[in-house]
């Protein structure tokens, strides 16, 4: 499979820690990739914190690789056999990172990409924290 799409590796490092920044939650990080011309990455980063209409967003502007890559560490199979079958390392192993796969964090590590193992971190906290909110929704309800 063809990636056209620019891969998340080929972004300058100081878009990258904005993009972590916002990642962890920054509105001001958020906006500062809104406003200059980064607007994939700013909703790419709703949806690693599990955006659904961010989510909807990347697919109908042909961010295709991104929103896939976020469905495949959510964990469903299609998305996961779609990343596999790009047979991009980088792809696999930064999707694989984010859920905890031991291999994948050494890959990252080893290639000196530790900005995308720092992001595959953050998103490992987000995913806890999402399992504890759906684990423990009874009690909100009230």
């Amino acid at each position: 499979m063809n990636i056209t799409q620019k891969s998340l590796l080929h972004y300058d490092i100081k878009i990258l820690l904005a993009l972590l920044e916002s990642v962890k939650g920054s509105k001001k990080f958020f906006h500062f990739l809104l406003e200059n011309g980064y607007p994939e990455l700013a909703a790419w980063s709703n949806v690693m914190r599990g955006d659904e209409d961010a989510l909807k967003w990347l697919f109908q502007h042909n961010y295709t690789t991104l929103a896939m890559m976020t469905i495949a560490i959510d964990g469903h199979d299609k998305a996961r056999t779609w990343v596999l079958e790009t047979k991009d390392d980088f792809l696999i192993n930064f999707t694989a990172a984010c859920r905890k796969d031991k291999q994948a964090m050494q890959w990252l590590k080893d290639n000196e990409l530790e900005i995308f193992l720092e992001m595959a971190i953050e998103e490992q906290k987000i995913m806890e924290i999402q399992v504890k909110d759906q684990m423990f929704f009874y009690r909100w309800k009230g």
